[in-house]
């Protein structure tokens, strides 16, 4: 399976839901919530301690506003590159997020996010 073949509508009926639980477990500070959908590559490579350090530090991390906008999209190899403009609940300055998804043992998961 490839999402890359998925209409955009099917793939952004997985990405929207993933990506709002993305910013209310940020929000929370819920790693285990916040990492639930991730993929085995990209939990391996996500350091435990250093994300726990982030969720604790961050004011962006815990100040997401659910007022976000979806931007477009990017396919690539087996990978779909999801982007959004997010912004900051207190400052109202404007981040880029990005949501990488792809399939991992016929379920779409999370293989990368951040914020720009």
């Amino acid at each position: 399976m490839n999402i890359i073949e998925n209409t955009d509508e099917e793939i952004l009926e997985q990405a929207h839901p993933m990506w709002a639980d993305l910013v209310k477990y940020s929000n929370e500070g819920n790693y285990g919530a916040f990492t639930r959908n991730f993929s085995a590559s990209f939990m391996k490579g996500a350091n435990e301690v250093e994300m726990g350090k982030q969720f604790a530090r961050s004011d962006l991390a815990k100040n997401l506003s659910d007022d976000y906008s979806y931007l477009g999209m990017i396919r690539r190899g087996e990978h779909v590159t999801v982007l959004y403009k997010v912004i900051h609940k207190e400052s109202k300055a404007e981040w880029l997020g990005r949501l990488v998804l792809g399939y991992e043992k016929d379920k779409v998961k999370i293989f990368g996010a951040t914020l720009f």
